[in-house]
């Protein structure tokens, strides 16, 4: 390698160029192993000279057009016909637009601890000798992993303990310098240096400690010493300053009884039936529980909510699924630090805009955030503890996980791996902080990914697909959680959901003292971004994780359920469950009546769809008569059907996301629809996810009709907006004032007359009565097998829509399952259902409804093939 001081005349323009692209702001070059750089065809004159320049103390810029500063060349050469097919598979987004170039055979012939010397400072690449035709900076990831990975994937980080030593082991290839403060010193740490991990040892168990990690960063140009705490913590102080060596196996971190939990039975993944709940909404409006806002909330057997949690177990519900309660960044986590809205909220009128302005005076400030926006993934966050300094947030964390253990309720994990709150040099990033540019996913110039709303992570590096399977693992095994729910799982490599699941099924109760392959996993395959369609890798999408056994939310009946789609610029568009058709709101964006009517028609094929649990190969008549499969009915230019077995897709009518149910259907059914009309197609639209094949999710207080006062997006809308109310008499929390305006402006003008309409508050009649009729059907639900078929093959046999073709009534679906019979009734008017091959067969209502607490479910009849069925009603039949 020569070594020199690389400075030049200012550069010409390259041939038929404006002029030289010299721009070490930017990274547009990608090293992607040891031996291989790839290169953008239109960067530079591709008869210049092309070549890598390191600068160990990160001393190079371009000043008057040339490269200055002292560095060391790394000389590459051409490489005929470009990457290798290998390579393409590999980078598919390189595979296109970029030239490969290799290391001179000199450099090649070198040890690879040049190499490794070369990437522990700046790394930029030029074209031309004397005068630059291009200059960039480095993408490195590639070669990182090509030289780390293999030693550093089977290294043990983040603080390791045996006896009365503690380990604490960080992964910092590129770093110059990395010392540990720690019990009042500074202690250099030892680097391995095929791995690149940084180790120290001392009698440190429970001590306060961070990193001092001295590394170019390339974000600010220049090398810095960053103090940054441990991404692999097993606990923190306050607001996340500092880590915590917590050994999680330690007594004084468990409540009594831990070791001896005694979980609800495992059920396959299939049959789970899941309440999506935030862990501050579900206690924070409570005045009968004596922990509210916390994770001891769900210890307080007395209070109303556990109370409800428990009547919901006992119907049949399985998992309470926890929004984000990892360690995140917008919550100040002390409560004194926390601020509160300064006015009578109370007091505003219900389409008054005061209400939204007063608390967004507070919001990033105050005690409420879904949680979004992870800063340390595998320690619980501490605005839900007593104390968020010492060890309260891991004992009280477990606590609520024995509380929902005890109630019947098995605990999902909402994770995020898919962002950070931040990256380059801001105070709340912590990996971009110790490996700059390796965590996060670069677009082509250098900068950060961020598709996902945030700083987008790469699970496709190696070490970020550790963090992920690591930082699950130890959930499973020190937390006993049950089940994870994957934020925006699509911007995962399908390879690493997959990691997961098998260190998972490798957890045993003899080693681990957990059964980990009874937890569950599902999450959110959307396909969209800089990885969309495969770009990148192959994603954990819905139709990529088909046959996985990892379920990903299904948008398809869901949309279907509510009409059109989360972010109309009409809210007012109807679905099945909306009125569409049958109970036209006067909408113009509904289209003409036959326009209704086939749109009606066609979202019940989707619900059909739906109903069999998504499957692509499910054969049906559709409802213009056609024999089709489930892949073959429309959903926006896709298959509806996209699983291979029940169980791949998950439905539900709502979640956190979007408008809640009740507040959807507020804006699509018509005004004149009172609140125990709008109560029973609450229960319809539930009905359409809970009684599908596979596993089915609803938002807390969806049963007892929850309103988030018409709010699209609460993430940071406080406890005002998100109130969940157990107690009937306090309301639902509709007509709490307009939402915020910066996500629902556009919408004020069709909520403000909502706000004020008597006819859409809803009293404890019709809030009992919603939830009541749903937890009738959910012992519908958990008592009938023939809604937990186990094969594609057992649905197909099972499962029919014996009238459905050219001749079915819009707004009804009958549907054949097993020896049941499921007639949904969305239009308004009694249905008679005549299906003349049950002629000679006996039925009757359900006991579960006819003894039930709905009196206009038990209406419902049966006589010589004939289903009849009262308005806006759900009912089962059972073959005597």
């Amino acid at each position: 390698m020569a070594v020199g001081v690389l400075i030049g005349p200012p550069s010409a323009a390259a041939p038929g160029d404006d002029g030289p692209e010299l721009d070490l702001g930017k990274a547009k070059v990608q090293w992607i192993d040891r031996t291989t750089v790839a290169w953008p065809e239109k960067l530079g004159d591709p008869q210049d000279t092309h070549r890598l320049v390191a600068s160990p103390e990160g001393e190079l810029k371009i000043e008057d057009g040339a490269l200055e500063g002292r560095g060391e060349d790394l000389a590459l050469e051409p490489v005929p016909g470009g990457l290798t097919d290998a390579q393409r598979a590999k980078y598919p987004h390189l595979a296109k637009g970029y030239e490969a170039y290799r290391l001179a055979e000199q450099e090649q012939e070198q040890d690879t601890g040049a190499l490794r010397a070369a990437l522990r400072g700046q790394v930029v690449a030029v074209a031309g000798k004397d005068e630059l035709s291009a200059a960039t900076g480095v993408q490195t990831p590639g070669v990182l992993d090509d030289l780390y990975a293999a030693r550093a994937t089977r290294a043990e980080l983040g603080p390791v303990f045996e006896k009365d030593r503690t380990t604490l082991a960080l992964w910092a290839p590129t770093a110059r310098r990395v010392a540990v403060e720690i019990g009042g010193k500074k202690i250099p740490m030892r680097r391995d240096d095929a791995s690149g991990v940084w180790r120290a040892h001392g009698p440190w168990k429970g001590e306060e400690y961070r990193y001092r990690v001295t590394v170019f960063a390339p974000s600010v140009g220049k090398t810095v010493t960053n103090e940054v705490t441990d991404p692999y913590a097993t606990a923190l102080t306050a607001d996340s300053r500092r880590s915590v060596a917590a050994d999680l196996r330690d007594a004084r971190l468990k409540p009594a009884g831990w070791d001896r939990l005694a979980k609800p039975a495992a059920r396959p993944a299939r049959e789970a039936r899941i309440q999506e709940l935030h862990v501050r909404d579900f206690s924070a409006h409570d005045p009968t529980n004596r922990h509210p806002g916390t994770y001891r909330a769900f210890t307080d057997t007395r209070s109303d909510g556990m109370r409800h949690l428990r009547k919901l177990a006992r119907a049949g519900t399985s998992y309470v699924h926890l929004l984000p309660a990892f360690d995140f960044a917008t919550v100040p986590e002390r409560r004194a630090d926390q601020q509160r809205p300064g006015c009578d909220l109370a007091s505003y009128a219900p389409d008054s805009a005061r209400q939204q302005e007063c608390v967004g005076k507070t919001a990033g400030k105050d005690a409420f955030n879904w949680g979004y926006d992870p800063a340390h993934y595998t320690v619980p966050e501490g605005s839900y503890a007593s104390d968020p300094q010492g060890p309260s947030r891991t004992r009280e964390f477990r606590e609520m996980v024995g509380g929902l253990n005890r109630a019947g309720l098995r605990a999902v994990m909402d994770v995020v791996y898919n962002h950070t709150a931040a990256s380059g040099q801001d105070p709340q990033s912590v990996l971009d902080r110790i490996v700059p540019g390796y965590y996060h996913r670069l677009t082509a110039d250098g900068t950060v990914a961020d598709s996902t709303c945030c700083a987008n992570t790469a699970p496709e590096h190696a070490m970020m697909g550790k963090l992920t399977v690591d930082s699950v693992v130890t959930w499973a095994r020190d937390y006993k959680i049950d089940g994870f729910r994957f934020d925006l799982m699509g911007h995962h490599p399908k390879a690493n959901i997959l990691a997961v699941r098998r260190a998972l099924d490798a957890l045993t109760p003899e080693k681990d003292g957990v059964d980990g392959k009874s937890v569950i996993l599902y999450g959110e395959g959307w396909n969209f971004g800089e990885v969309a369609d495969d770009a990148r890798f192959e994603q954990a999408t819905q139709r990529n994780m088909a046959g996985t056994g990892v379920a990903t939310f299904s948008d398809r009946a869901r949309d279907a359920v509510r009409g059109g789609a989360p972010f109309d610029e009409d809210p007012r568009v109807q679905g099945f469950a909306s009125g569409l058709w049958n109970e036209p709101n006067g909408s113009p964006a509904n289209g003409t009546r036959a326009e209704q009517r086939a749109r009606l028609l066609h979202y019940q094929d989707l619900i059909k769809v739906g109903l069999t649990g998504n499957l692509a190969d499910f054969a049906f008549t559709d409802s213009r008569g056609r024999r089709v499969r489930g892949r073959d009915v429309d959903y926006n230019g896709r298959p509806a059907g996209y699983a291979a077995a029940p169980g791949d897709a998950l439905a539900y009518a709502d979640a956190h996301d979007n408008e809640t149910l009740y507040d959807a259907l507020a804006f699509k059914l018509p005004g004149s629809a009172n609140a125990g009309e709008r109560g029973r197609m609450q229960v319809l639209g539930m009905a359409t996810a809970l009684l599908s094949q596979g596993p089915s999710l609803s938002q807390a207080g969806t049963d007892l009709l929850r309103s988030k006062s018409l709010d699209r997006n609460s993430f940071d809308s406080g406890d005002w907006f998100n109130a969940l109310n157990w107690d009937c008499r306090r309301g639902n929390g509709f007509g709490r004032g307009l939402p915020p305006a910066a996500d629902n402006e556009p919408k004020w003008a069709y909520a403000k007359p909502l706000l004020t309409n008597p006819r859409l508050t809803p009293g404890c009649r019709e809030i009992e009565g919603t939830s009541s009729a749903y937890r009738d059907l959910l012992r519908i639900r958990a008592t009938e097998p023939a809604f937990s078929l186990a094969t594609a093959e057992e649905v197909q046999r099972e499962v029919a829509f014996p009238l459905s073709g050219e001749g079915e009534t819009p707004g009804v679906i009958t549907a054949q399952v097993g020896d049941l019979v499921l007639v949904l009734n969305a239009s308004p008017k009694t249905t008679e259902q005549r299906v003349p091959g049950l002629a000679e067969r006996r039925y009757e209502l359900h006991p579960a409804q006819k003894n039930g607490s709905d009196p206009t479910a038990r209406r419902a009849s049966y006589k010589s093939g004939t289903f009849t069925v009262p308005g806006r009603t759900v009912a089962v039949f059972k073959h005597r």
